[in-house]
């Protein structure tokens, strides 16, 4: 056990779990949109549905979407930084079935018209685990550092990448593939041990049948 885990993270209070975790939820998201959050949609499930007001949840999960590390004191004001740079937000509750209680689902768009869909949970002590993607499962914590590599399925491009990563000496803590059907969209989740360098993350998006990829450090 690490003193992380005691303690937990150094952040905006009141809660662990409803402002650290909810506002690695919207990094993570902004992150993964890859530009700055023009307009999003914020739909929190079960106890964050019922306490995000009183928690805060909402506005860490705003300033995360800002850009915002948990322990920025101007998480408390994130909701009028929004306002200031022309974010449009809408934030409701919804009903989710078998899903974590502190489950929030993000649908951002961004200046330059990218798009993104992402549920992930708040799963406890700042820690988030991130489920799906644009309606694929993907099951990353974020607490390495993360590639995600969204793809057409298609032979030899799970090779294609590992070979570029062993070619890098890039040693792979886990990895996780799934796919909306044969042949459709798919998607790795690669946590790593190490940083790669930008040239291979340029190397890996000019890899064929790879739409995007997305270098996540530890949040």
């Amino acid at each position: 056990m690490q003193l992380f885990d005691i303690i937990g993270p150094v952040m905006i209070g009141p809660s662990s779990s409803h402002t650290a975790g909810a506002a690695r939820i919207g990094r993570v998201t902004r992150m993964l949109l890859g530009e700055e959050v023009q307009y999003a949609d914020i739909l929190f499930h079960g106890s964050f549905a019922k306490t995000w007001e009183g928690h805060g949840a909402d506005r860490a999960v705003i300033g995360g979407l800002l850009g915002l590390m948990v322990d920025d004191v101007q998480m408390r004001r994130s909701r009028e930084l929004a306002q200031e740079r022309g974010m449009t937000l809408h934030i409701s509750a919804v009903q989710l079935r078998d899903a974590h209680p502190n489950t929030v689902i993000i649908n951002a768009r961004g200046v330059h018209g990218a798009t993104v869909s992402v549920q992930a949970a708040s799963v406890g002590g700042g820690s988030v685990r991130v489920q799906y993607l644009n309606g694929l499962e993907v099951g990353f914590s974020g607490e390495r550092t993360t590639l995600i590599i969204q793809h057409q399925d298609a032979p030899g491009v799970i090779a294609t990448v590992s070979r570029l990563l062993a070619d890098n000496r890039m040693n792979i803590a886990t990895m996780r593939v799934f796919r909306e059907e044969e042949g459709g969209r798919a998607v790795m989740a690669l946590e790593l041990d190490s940083m790669p360098s930008g040239a291979l993350v340029e190397a890996l998006r000019k890899a064929g049948a790879i739409h995007s990829v997305t270098l996540l450090d530890r949040l």
